[in-house]
């Protein structure tokens, strides 16, 4: 101990507790810094501890009188699975992290130490979780499909679905893991009991209604993002980076090298539209967003739902939107999104005040012009209907009783008779 050290001590001055060895008792209001920005928990006690990897610590000065303990050496196999590309990062503050199992247990987390605690949860031997898990600059065999499907406003939306064995991986860890974890009340899109019905219900009636749309929601939410998240939840940085490269896809583009064919990455790794577990990762990445603009939201005398990358807002006083949208526009440039401007929709009472396809202006139900629709694709049925014909118009029927059932018995009554 030095001079400066033993007069702290006995000033009575000493620095916050600090946990280097794994030990449990840290105060709790001792926060991981340094973590990648992925919105993590809000709440002081659901902050996660500082727990730090000895054998990745700087090593300590040998003293002259007490023989310095030895460390515990990293296997091969260990340290070439840290140093990988896959696992690399800048921050060294992060890099040593384990996990926090009170943490885990206070969110109903799985408890995952370390990739072995991972593969025997997914039912994979370590190796293969490995192979899914790593980050290739060149890839001779990909595990993603990737296609194009036409879009309702034009243009084309890329999908990558996973293939089968992987797709598997995935929904199973999306039951273990991804459907745990923290989601804002105030999100309606890919949650069970939610639909587009809730996501307007909360918007009837109201003078004002403002639909905005977040650009390029899935790419936006990368990699390191993921694996923030996962470490600000409490996991330790190989678990979460193991977790967010196996989470995420780059895209990529075929290379002839030599008569060998590459698939070589064009951009980075992020959730991509097909995997089972972006949606439900996306929604625990904007948690923090979703309370922001919530709490925006109620100051301006406003409701908020968000849909997806569907963001609405409805109010009694058309004269604060100026406000409202300046504002959103300032929190979600914050939170690491953007606004696709030329989609913002503010509809006041005296025209159609429409949000994901469902009319709010009096009551939920389908437009004027969709019962039209509807009502003339009864028309064409005839007396002896094409089955195929038969099967759309009643899934039409089905989705406009889930929104007003009143307006689908009505349409119903014009059905043909069997």
């Amino acid at each position: 101990m030095g001079f400066w050290d033993t007069i702290k001590r006995a000033l009575g001055i000493r620095p916050p507790a600090r946990d280097v060895s794994g030990a449990s008792d840290v105060d709790l209001d001792v926060v991981a810094e340094h973590v990648d920005r992925g919105g993590g928990p809000l709440r002081p006690l659901h902050r996660r501890l500082i727990q730090r990897d000895e054998r990745l610590l700087p090593k300590a000065k040998p003293r002259r009188i007490f023989r310095r303990k030895r460390r515990k050496l990293m296997t091969r196999q260990e340290a070439g699975r840290l140093f990988a590309a896959t696992l690399r990062t800048r921050d060294r503050h992060v890099r040593d992290l384990l996990c926090d199992e009170a943490q885990l247990r206070r969110l109903g987390l799985p408890l995952w130490s370390n990739e072995a605690d991972v593969a025997e949860a997914l039912g994979l031997p370590v190796g293969t979780l490995r192979a899914y898990s790593m980050h290739r600059d060149r890839e001779r065999v990909v595990h993603y499909v990737t296609f194009a499907i036409p879009k309702r406003t034009g243009g084309e939306r890329l999908i990558m679905a996973p293939k089968r064995r992987l797709r598997e991986v995935l929904r199973k860890l999306d039951r273990l893991l991804v459907r745990k974890l923290p989601v804002s009340e105030h999100a309606h899109g890919f949650r069970p009991g939610r639909s587009v019905a809730t996501h307007a219900a909360p918007h009837v009636g109201q003078a004002v209604v403002v639909r905005l749309d977040l650009r390029d929601f899935f790419p936006s939410v990368h990699v390191g993002r993921i694996r923030g998240l996962l470490v600000a939840y409490g996991y330790g940085y190989s678990v979460a980076a193991t977790l967010a490269t196996l989470m995420t896809e780059a895209p990529r583009q075929p290379v002839d090298v030599d008569g060998v064919l590459y698939h070589v990455p064009v951009g980075s790794r992020h959730c991509v539209q097909g995997a089972p577990t972006s949606p439900g990762l996306c929604n625990a990445v904007v948690l923090r967003l979703d309370r922001r603009l919530a709490g925006l939201a109620r100051k301006l005398g406003f409701a908020y739902t968000r849909y997806a990358d569907d963001l609405t807002f409805s109010g009694p006083d058309p004269a604060t939107v100026a406000a409202l949208l300046s504002w959103v526009g300032k929190i979600v440039r914050e939170e690491g999104f953007e606004l696709r401007r030329e989609k913002t929709r503010v509809m006041r009472r005296g025209s159609a005040q429409r949000i994901t396809g469902v009319t709010v202006n009096e009551g939920l139900g389908l437009s004027r012009r969709e019962r039209r629709k509807i009502r003339a694709a009864i028309h064409e049925l005839g007396a002896s209907p094409d089955p195929g014909a038969l099967a759309r118009v009643r899934g039409r029927l089905a989705w406009a009783h889930m929104l007003n059932a009143k307006q689908a018995e009505r349409l119903r009554l014009r059905m043909p008779t069997p």
